[in-house]
């Protein structure tokens, strides 16, 4: 079994920056692809960034292009997410996410294992 916690999240202002982190435990984090989706009231569960096993081949949607940046260390087991340039509409829940492939996926459905979440509020 996985288990993934995150931390990091609070209340910025519009224009600041946040890192968001994620610890993983219970398998060999090193061998799987890692997401950070967010969720917003009201909304649905989309991706922000997605890396592979190795660190490597980083996605991000238009939506966070430029600003997000996705890391790992697989030494430590953990994840980052660098947020920048904040927007309020970047306001959300994030959540970090593991699959069982080397590939990361654009899809909720494609993560069977998630974290409880961390609330990002950014005001304007």
């Amino acid at each position: 079994q996985v288990q993934l916690v995150e931390s990091g999240g609070g209340l910025v202002q519009a224009g600041g920056s946040l890192r968001l982190s994620c610890a993983a435990s219970g398998r060999t984090f090193s061998n799987y692809a890692v997401g950070w989706f967010r969720q917003a009231p009201g909304k649905d569960r989309d991706l922000v960034a997605a890396i592979d096993w190795t660190g490597g081949w980083p996605y991000y949607p238009d939506s966070v292009k430029g600003r997000f940046t996705i890391s790992r260390d697989n030494a430590k087991n953990m994840a980052y997410l660098q947020m920048s340039s904040l927007e309020p509409e970047d306001t959300a829940v994030y959540y970090c996410a593991t699959r069982n492939s080397r590939w990361p996926g654009g899809e909720e459905y494609e993560y069977p294992y998630w974290g409880q979440g961390t609330q990002v509020t950014v005001s304007s």
